[in-house]
């Protein structure tokens, strides 16, 4: 029991559920209302079978990023955190390693065939390509200034943008004649930038806030993230910069929705997205120990979990 609970803090299930909720909400609550519904019209290309194997792909990807990353950060770990350590203290390397191979090859493998079956090879080649990225980033790329924060955060937002490949390759091309499914896909594009870039950003800014945290451990272990090299304040300015960015984007995205009369959507990333947002701004700027950082960490990702349950208003006024 205890190897079994260790394997699963090891490749953050917690982590590992946000992104799967992720996508089934953008797929359940966006996608399919606009396929199914009255005003709008596209044909699915993922059926529940081929979006479940999607859904799994990613979070096997995820999970395998997670086990490379503690197996070359024991180091860094045994500083930052060592009480919530696995790999080296519950679970050997060498088993670390093999888990790795294991998940990163289902994820490829289920790509694999998800392109054969879809005739769109970019899945096969997408997940192929995130394996080798999360591998660089967990060797070299977290270690280097800005690199691997703007890499998980792109990462992060792909968790959506995927769906949008898989659904509208069409679009991409350039190769959708039906009018109708032109506005359908422009519409189902526009709502999946808006929240991977609000994922992106979100994340970058929760990447710093990390990065700040875990200064200690990464300072004696030659890794030169933002904080070591620009110092503390430089850093808690530029996370304030993409705080406003995105708290200027949120607020002006509901000025549009307005229009629609979504007030129940309004209200709510009024007080769970936008209320929040403000007051992780003022904390970080106030920060001034570990703890507090910890802290900041926390409730950005519960922000990113407020914004990413947004999602289901789309399924409430479609209806």
């Amino acid at each position: 029991m205890q190897l079994l609970g260790a394997f699963f803090r090891m490749i953050r299930w917690s982590n590992l559920v946000f992104i799967a909720l992720t996508q089934c909400l953008f797929h359940f609550c966006v996608v399919m209302p606009s396929a199914i519904g009255t005003r709008f019209s596209f044909p699915l290309q993922l059926n529940t079978h081929l979006f479940i194997l999607l859904c799994l792909s990613s979070v096997l990807i995820a999970a395998a990023g997670y086990v490379i990353n503690d197996y070359f950060d024991i180091n860094i770990d045994q500083v930052n955190k060592p009480e919530r350590m696995v790999v080296e203290k519950v679970i050997s390397r060498r088993w670390a390693l093999v888990w790795h191979l294991i998940l990163s090859g289902l994820g490829i493998a289920i790509g694999v065939y998800l392109s054969l079956m879809m005739h769109n090879w970019f899945l096969a080649i997408a997940n192929t390509a995130c394996v080798v990225l999360l591998w660089y980033y967990s060797t070299s790329y977290k270690r280097r200034l800005l690199v691997g924060n703007v890499l998980i955060s792109a990462l992060t937002a792909w968790v959506i943008l995927v769906l949008l490949v898989a659904e509208l390759p069409g679009w991409w091309s350039g190769s959708i004649n039906d009018p109708l499914e032109r506005i359908t896909a422009a519409r189902l594009a526009r709502i999946g930038i808006l929240y991977s870039g609000f994922a992106f950003i979100i994340s970058l800014v929760r990447e710093v806030v990390k990065d700040i945290e875990d200064m200690d451990g990464d300072h004696r272990n030659g890794c030169r993230t933002m904080p070591i090299v620009w110092g503390i304040t430089p850093t808690k300015i530029f996370a304030a910069v993409w705080l406003v960015v995105l708290i200027a984007a949120v607020f002006i995205s509901q000025l549009y929705v307005i229009q629609f009369g979504w007030w129940f959507s309004i209200i709510y990333i009024g007080f769970l997205v936008l209320a929040p947002l403000l007051m992780v701004f003022r904390k970080l700027l106030k920060a001034n120990a570990v703890e507090h950082y910890s802290q900041l960490s926390r409730e950005i990702k519960v922000v990113m979990l407020s914004g990413i349950l947004s999602m289901l208003f789309f399924l409430h006024y479609s209806q």
